[in-house]
């Protein structure tokens, strides 16, 4: 039989081309990759602006929806069972320290970023202008390139709770793959 310089084993005759082989012979594992995804929400208060967040910790609605799709990801419980409203020691903390916490627990399980996808949707206080200083802050957090992670802002135009300035929500995506596995 007459082989195709180039092409493999079965190729282009409807037949799967070979795996590559790894190690001794074996076929080489697929690179372990996990997706999480996360959503919160809080109402919106009175506060040192017009408009703030109320909430145990510090309601950051980001944060905590990215912190819960990096948790998701890495099969970890989800932030309300890591940091209950119960423990008085995580009232006011802010976002980026959950961020930062979660990122730890996240790396000793063997995993790494390999982006995050998020959005906001908020009527106000309007977050567009923030949104790069918001996106900067979170991947220093995380330790990782702010171009491994995405934020969109958005505004629902006065539809619902969250267009009548009730209230915020945020949601994430969390990709990452796992070292060494």
């Amino acid at each position: 039989m007459k082989r195709t310089r180039g092409k493999k084993r079965g190729a282009g005759r409807g037949k799967p081309a070979r795996r590559t082989r790894g190690m001794k012979g074996r076929p080489a594992a697929p690179p372990s990759l996990r997706v999480g995804c996360g959503a919160d929400a809080h109402p919106l208060r009175p506060g040192p602006h017009p408009l703030g967040l109320s909430g145990h910790s510090d309601a950051d609605v980001l944060s905590h929806a990215v912190c819960d799709a990096l948790l998701g990801a890495a099969g970890l419980p989800d932030l309300g069972t890591r940091y209950p409203a119960t423990e008085e020691a995580h009232r006011g903390r802010p976002g980026l320290w959950f961020l930062q916490d979660v990122m730890r627990a996240v790396r000793d399980s063997g995993y790494e970023i390999v982006n995050l996808d998020s959005i906001v949707l908020a009527d106000a206080p309007r977050l567009q202008p923030h949104v790069e200083s918001m996106r900067a802050a979170m991947a220093g957090a995380l330790g990782i390139p702010k171009d491994r992670v995405s934020l969109k802002a958005k505004r629902l135009e006065g539809l619902g709770a969250i267009g009548r300035q009730e209230g915020i929500m945020a949601q994430a995506v969390a990709l990452l793959m796992g070292r060494g596995r």
